[in-house]
């Protein structure tokens, strides 16, 4: 690498810096210090690692990133304007606009404006995800790597890698903490999702001081129980580092991988770096324009982008996306030309639309003066509607043969470490992570359904509320919804459960009385 790269990389890194503190300055309110600490860690991830086209931002063959912190938003934003990455019409097909500009980050956590304080999915591409609750945005990413290994077991073929694309998702300790991060990597462990890729960020520090108040973890020898790939980068400005420690990710094939970097919040501000301070607060004007003095930047003038940044993206993450968008954009084409039933497939899939036929086979019950339980009427109608929609997968918390939401037809099948094209997903009794799982499947593409009993969405209500947030057509199946559930006693007598799902906005609730209106 010569000087003149390395001066440009610098540049380009301090750029993501000091836009993300000047929006937060300027808003009066977010968090800067992250962004400020790990701005070469989503340069090195964007412009070297992932095989993204900014002018095709929902091209399917993409690698993913998901922002799990989500308070440190701006570093998103600023890395999705300095990427050039394009925005896309109602019907996801980009436009000649940028997803986000400059005056959108002028504008941030402002009405109006897409750069909202955290990142919220559909309002500028590049948002892969809604995140904001820790822990929430990791456990998707387990979603988006099942549906890849999914995909490309049912649709690959020998001469057509369609779907080979990985996940990448940036935490922090706080997403580390919360305890659907454990649910969700402990699946992910299990299966050897080697498509993973989270990227920890050690910081130490959390809003009310260092972590160790209440946080003393080995995370790495922990994860390495869980079946995790663990690598370590001591210091997140080594971008040599964490190039090395990226390709010792791609090259790992049989399970997920877990990157820990040491940084420092807020890097660069000589009077708030390594403290809270630079969490979750402004840093004030006057520390704002010494941390640019710090970088080499000029020091009163905001929002500044320096000379060869946009072109310095443009000609790495811009073309190698490019290229790589072409070489599987004639795949694909090849694919339909030789494989077009499944071509068919995964077009209504990427259209969001269902196949024709969905509801053909759909039963009709006769009349019964005793009735049936509408689990079992629920479990016949759900196998009709799977089996004629290829790409509906879902399961249970471990409950399958109650909820009866086991897809029995031929071909079904179970996803498992041996067999990834299976349609049926073991969550085991983890309600939290099977409700973010499911929304990564749907944000992937796929139709997805999780079952449990009616009580237990006490456990699963955040991710429940943001798949109504992101508009998601995700399926909850919820037994064993009566307060006379017997012999199991009050806890799992879902007394205010009904109402609890019914004020969640956008949340659909039916309660079907028979078996018919359960096909209806």
């Amino acid at each position: 690498m010569n000087a003149a790269t390395t001066e440009m990389r610098t540049k380009a890194i301090d750029t993501i810096r000091a836009l993300s503190m000047d929006a937060v300055q300027t808003a009066n309110s977010g968090h800067p210090g992250t962004p400020m600490a790990l701005a070469p860690v989503a340069y090195q991830v964007f412009n070297h690692a992932m095989d993204y086209d900014p002018a095709h931002p929902h091209w399917p063959g993409r690698d993913r990133f998901i922002l799990s912190c989500g308070h440190a938003s701006m570093l998103l934003y600023s890395t999705l304007h300095l990427a050039g990455v394009k925005a896309v019409d109602k019907s996801g097909q980009p436009t000649d606009r940028l997803a986000i500009t400059l005056d959108d980050i002028k504008k941030f956590r402002q009405i109006g404006s897409v750069c909202a304080g955290h990142p919220e999915f559909a309002e500028a591409a590049g948002i892969e995800t809604t995140t904001g609750p820790l822990g929430q945005g990791i456990a998707n990413s387990v979603g988006f790597a099942i549906a890849q290994a999914w995909l490309a077991a049912r649709y690959n073929t020998t001469e057509h890698k369609l779907f080979g694309y990985n996940t990448y998702a940036l935490c922090s300790d706080g997403d580390i903490m919360e305890g659907i991060s454990s649910e969700a990597a402990s699946i992910a462990g299990h299966l050897g999702l080697s498509h993973l890729c989270w990227i920890y960020d050690d910081n130490k520090i959390t809003i009310e001081g260092d972590t160790d108040l209440a946080f003393s973890e080995d995370v790495g020898t922990k994860f390495r129980g869980l079946g995790w790939n663990v690598l370590h980068v001591d210091d997140a400005n080594d971008t040599q580092k964490l190039a090395r420690a990226l390709d010792a990710f791609k090259a790992c094939v049989d399970k997920p991988t877990l990157i820990i970097v040491k940084s420092i919040i807020g890097w660069g501000a000589p009077n708030k770096q390594n403290t809270h301070h630079a969490h979750g607060a402004p840093l004030g004007w006057d520390e704002c324009a010494l941390a640019k003095e710090n970088y080499g930047m000029p020091k009163d003038e905001k929002f500044y982008i320096a000379e060869g940044v946009y072109e310095h993206f443009a000609d790495h993450v811009g073309a190698r996306g490019a290229e790589a968008h072409a070489r599987w954009q004639s795949v694909w084409e090849s694919y339909r030309a030789t494989h077009s039933g499944k071509a068919a497939e995964l077009e209504a899939m990427f259209a969001g639309q269902l196949p024709a036929g969905w509801d053909r086979d759909i039963p009709v019950f006769p009349a019964s003066d005793k009735g049936d339980a509408t689990r079992n009427s629920g479990g016949k109608v759900l196998n009709a509607i799977a089996k004629n929609t290829p790409f509906m997968i879902g399961g249970s918390a471990d409950l399958a043969p109650s909820t009866k939401t086991t897809l029995e037809f031929q071909g079904a099948g179970s996803f498992l470490p041996n067999n990834y094209g299976g349609r049926n997903l073991h969550f085991g009794i983890r309600e939290h992570a099977m409700g973010a799982i499911i929304n990564g499947l749907s944000l992937s593409g796929l139709r997805a359904y999780g079952a449990t009993f009616f009580v237990f969405t006490d456990y699963m209500r955040g991710a429940m509320r943001l798949s109504s947030i992101m508009h998601q057509p995700v399926i909850y199946v919820l037994t064993h919804d009566s307060i006379g559930v017997g012999e199991d006693g009050p806890t799992h007598q879902p007394v205010e459960h009904l109402t609890a799902c019914r004020a969640i906005p956008g949340l659909r609730v039916y309660r079907p009385g028979d078996a018919n209106e359960v096909s209806e």
